[in-house]
């Protein structure tokens, strides 16, 4: 596995969060989509080479796309899916279940943080991913949830956090 201080992890909010839902035809999303890769392109600057994706719909998918399409100007760089639980995408929308596979599949990595669901481990694989980087990247306005305290213990554990804005 690359080092901590190669690895970049991201959060970011769910489709129920954002503004268009799950319309990533809307403007507001591309307009979120490019700044992602900005995001992503500048860690790649500053010498990160390992990407850690907590594959959940929404953000995290994005921030997805912005690594594999960072990945295709730089071989070297890596992305690492980190998967809360092995049921993790068998409530989705049958589309939505295609991309998660074809996303699985397109990753150097995969680590499953748990076997079953718990209450609990959406939490544990966000810390996972903390523990394992030095960077996060973060889709983050403030609203309570998951992000925020992915957020809250990258900075308690001294990860820079690099916000980047919704709309």
């Amino acid at each position: 596995m690359p080092a901590r201080q190669m690895t970049v992890c991201f959060s970011g909010y769910r489709p129920e969060k954002l503004p268009w839902g799950y319309d990533e035809c809307d403007p507001r999303c591309a307009q979120l989509k490019q700044r992602l890769r900005r995001a992503v392109c500048a860690a790649c600057d500053d010498g990160f080479r390992h990407f850690i994706c907590g594959m959940a719909n929404g953000c995290d998918l994005y921030f997805f796309d912005a690594a594999r399409y960072l990945r295709l100007q730089h071989p070297e760089v890596t992305i690492e899916a980190a998967i809360p639980y092995s049921g993790q995408a068998d409530r989705w929308r049958p589309e939505l279940r295609e991309r998660y596979a074809y996303d699985l599949r397109q990753c150097d990595y995969q680590t499953l943080v748990q076997e079953a669901y718990t209450p609990g481990c959406m939490m544990r694989r966000n810390r996972y991913m903390v523990d394992h980087a030095a960077r996060l990247i973060a889709v983050f306005d403030g609203q309570d949830g998951g992000t925020r305290r992915t957020v809250e213990y990258a900075l308690r554990s001294g990860l820079e956090v690099v916000y980047v804005d919704a709309e």
